[in-house]
C-alpha cells in the first residue's frame, strides 16, 4: 500500500515526481501491453478469415460430391401434374393420363347411442386382424380404443340428433390412415353380436396413369399414394387431379443450376480475396495536429496469409490439362480477383456440358483442397498461426505480470527513499537549528 509522502520539509510534490518516475519505469510494459492489443486484433482478423476460408471450402466440397453438377429440371404441362428430378435423373419426356388418384377408405356407421359391444377386430385388406379392446360400450371408449390400437384405421364421434326419446345418437366414422387399395378395411364382431349399419362413403383405390395412352403400347401404372416413383429415371411424378387428357412429362438439362454453382464459388473466393485485400492495405490518416499517419493493416505483410491467397488463386485459376478456366467463363482479372462471365459459361455448356462440369469439378476440387489445408482446424496454415498468436499473447501476459510485480517493488522503493530523504531534512533542519541557537548564545555572551 502506498503512502503520501509530498514533502513536508522539502515543499516538494513528491508524489507526482514519483508517478512520473514511474511512468518512465512503466515504459516496457506499456510496450508490451500494446503488443497484446495489437496481437489480439490479427488473431480476431485471422480467425474471421479462417471462418471464411472454412466456408469456402465447404461449399466447394459441395460442387465435387457425387453427381453435384449432374443436375436436371423437370416440368409438366398440366397444374394437376407436379414432376421433381432426382440426381439420377436424365434428359427424356413422356405422355400420360391420369385415370383416378389414390384414395383412402372412409366408412360411416349408422346413428348409435352406444356401440354393439366392446370387442370387435379391424381387417385389412389381406384379412389380417387388429383386435380392439374397449372399456366399455360407449362410444368415446370405442373411439378411443380403435385410434389407440395399430390397425391403419382413426374414428372420430360425429353428432347425428336425437333419438325418439330425446337420447342423442352419434355416427362413428372410420378413417384409413393411408391411401391406396392395400389400405382397405373391415369390421368383425361375436356371433352373438348384431354390427350397427355401415355406410361407405369413399372406397379405398390406388392411383392409375396410363402411358402411351391409346396405342398397342399402352400400359397401366398404379401407385397406393399420388406419387409415382421413378417414372423416369430418377424422376417422381405427383398427380393432383384425374386428366382425360394426355399429360407431357419433360426432363431436361438445367445448365442454370450449374451455372449457379460456378457463379457462387468464384463469389465466395472473391469473398476471400476482398478481406485479406481490406486487411492488408495501408490507410492514410490524420492526427489531432493534422499530421499525415500511415496505418498498415493487420495482414500487411503476414507471409501467412500471403500464401493462402496465392494459393487458392492458383487452384482456382490456373490451366486444367492445358487449357484455360476462362474457356468457360471462369477467369482471373488483373487485379487479383476472379471473375464469371454467365454468357460465356452457358455457351460453353450448350456446347460440351461434360468438358464443362468436368472443369468446374476439378476447380472445386483444388480450391476445397486448399482451403482445407488453409483452415484445418487440427493444423491448418492459418489454424497454426492463430494457435501461435494465442501463445504469444499468453506470454506477453506472464511478461506484464511479471512487471506489475517489478513495477510495485520500484514504487516503493521510490516512496521509501523520498521518505528518508524528508527525515534527513527535518534532521539537518533540527540540527541547523540547534547550531544556530548555538552560536547565537554565544554571540550574546560575548556581548556582555
Amino acid at each position: 500500500m502506498s503512502m503520501a509522502v509530498d514533502g513536508l520539509i522539502s515543499g516538494l510534490d513528491t508524489t507526482s515526481l514519483i508517478n512520473s518516475l514511474m511512468t518512465l519505469e512503466a515504459g516496457p510494459q506499456n510496450q508490451l501491453k500494446a503488443k497484446v492489443t495489437s496481437t489480439n486484433t490479427l488473431m480476431t482478423a485471422l480467425q474471421g478469415l479462417n471462418s471464411q476460408i472454412a466456408s469456402l471450402a465447404t461449399l466447394a466440397a459441395k460442387a465435387t460430391a457425387t453427381n453435384a453438377l449432374d443436375l436436371y429440371s423437370a416440368k409438366s404441362s398440366s397444374t394437376g401434374v407436379s414432376v421433381t428430378a432426382g440426381a439420377s435423373a436424365t434428359a427424356g419426356s413422356i405422355d400420360i393420363v391420369v385415370d383416378q388418384l389414390a384414395k383412402a377408405q372412409v366408412s360411416v356407421s349408422d346413428a348409435v347411442s352406444v356401440w354393439p359391444g366392446s370387442n370387435f377386430s379391424i381387417l385389412d385388406a389381406s384379412g389380417v386382424a387388429t383386435a380392439i379392446v374397449a372399456d366399455s360400450a360407449s362410444l368415446d371408449d370405442v373411439v378411443t380404443a380403435v385410434n389407440a390400437a395399430d390397425a391403419g384405421v382413426k374414428a372420430v364421434k360425429v353428432a347425428a340428433g336425437t333419438d325418439g326419446s330425446g337420447n342423442a345418437l352419434y355416427r362413428v366414422q372410420f378413417t384409413a390412415t393411408s391411401t391406396g387399395a392395400s389400405s382397405a378395411f373391415s369390421f368383425k364382431y361375436d356371433a352373438a353380436i348384431t354390427p350397427p349399419g355401415m355406410t361407405q362413403i369413399t372406397a379405398a383405390q390406388d392411383a392409375k396413369v396410363r402411358l402411351w395412352a391409346g396405342s398397342g403400347a399402352q400400359q397401366t401404372i398404379t401407385s397406393s399414394t399420388n406419387t409415382f416413383s421413378d417414372l423416369l429415371p430418377g424422376v417422381s411424378v405427383t398427380a393432383s387431379a384425374v386428366a382425360t387428357e394426355a399429360v407431357t412429362v419433360s426432363v431436361s438439362r438445367n445448365d442454370a443450376a450449374v451455372s449457379t454453382i460456378a457463379s457462387d464459388l468464384v463469389t465466395a473466393l472473391n469473398g476471400v480475396f476482398a478481406l485479406i485485400s481490406t486487411k492488408s492495405a495501408v490507410v492514410n490518416s490524420t492526427d489531432s495536429s493534422g499530421k499525415a499517419i500511415l496505418s498498415a493493416g493487420v495482414f500487411s505483410g503476414d507471409s501467412t496469409v500471403r500464401d493462402v491467397k496465392q494459393q487458392i488463386l492458383n487452384a482456382a485459376s490456373q490451366p486444367i490439362n492445358g487449357r484455360s478456366p476462362s474457356e468457360i467463363g471462369i477467369s482471373i482479372t488483373k487485379s487479383g480477383t476472379m471473375e464469371f462471365d454467365s454468357a460465356k459459361f452457358a455457351t460453353a455448356m450448350a456446347a460440351d456440358p461434360d468438358y464443362v462440369k468436368s472443369v468446374l469439378a476439378t476447380i472445386a476440387s483444388r480450391v476445397e483442397a486448399v482451403a482445407e489445408n488453409a483452415s484445418d482446424k487440427y493444423d491448418g496454415m492459418i489454424t497454426s498461426r492463430i494457435t501461435g498468436q494465442e501463445s504469444l499473447v499468453k506470454s506477453l501476459g506472464t511478461q506484464i505480470d511479471s512487471w506489475d510485480v517489478r513495477l510495485a517493488s520500484r514504487r516503493s522503493t521510490l516512496e521509501r527513499t523520498y521518505s528518508a530523504m524528508e527525515v534527513q531534512l527535518s534532521n539537518m533542519n533540527a540540527q541547523s537549528a540547534w547550531l544556530t541557537a548555538q552560536v547565537s548564545s554565544l554571540t550574546s555572551s560575548t556581548t556582555k
